[in-house]
């Protein structure tokens, strides 16, 4: 993993792990939509139990996507953004690596096509 603060590899592996599911990823679009919503009013929107949601709510909680916070007999969710930043942070880093990899790519290519008796392949240079 890309330079971050102790930690961020098991944040990133946690978020990905939990994001691989895509109920999972629609409870977390609907309580960014919603704010905060309970397990069953989430459970009214998909094609899956009260019990089903409350699990993968877990999963998310346990990921850092989602708290829950009880409110009288209802425990309401809702999301947390941090998980995702430090998930968004490595994603952004990694994609920061492959464009100057490939950019380093585009220069010899260019510079071969420009000159190419140059030598700058590197398995003729020996």
């Amino acid at each position: 993993m890309t330079e971050e603060r102790p930690g961020a590899a098991e944040v990133v592996d946690s978020v990905l792990g939990a994001l691989a599911d895509p109920t999972r990823r629609r409870l977390l679009d609907l309580l960014a939509a919603q704010g905060e919503a309970t397990a069953t009013t989430l459970a009214e929107r998909l094609p899956v139990s009260r019990q089903a949601v409350v699990k993968h709510l877990a999963v998310l909680d346990a990921a850092g996507l989602v708290s829950g916070g009880r409110v009288g007999r209802e425990v309401r969710y809702a999301v947390r953004p941090a998980a995702l930043d430090t998930t968004a942070r490595w994603m952004a880093s990694l994609a920061a690596d492959w464009d100057r990899r490939l950019a380093h790519i585009k220069r010899v290519a260019e510079a071969a096509e420009r000159d190419p008796g140059s030598g700058s392949d590197p398995a003729r240079s020996e």
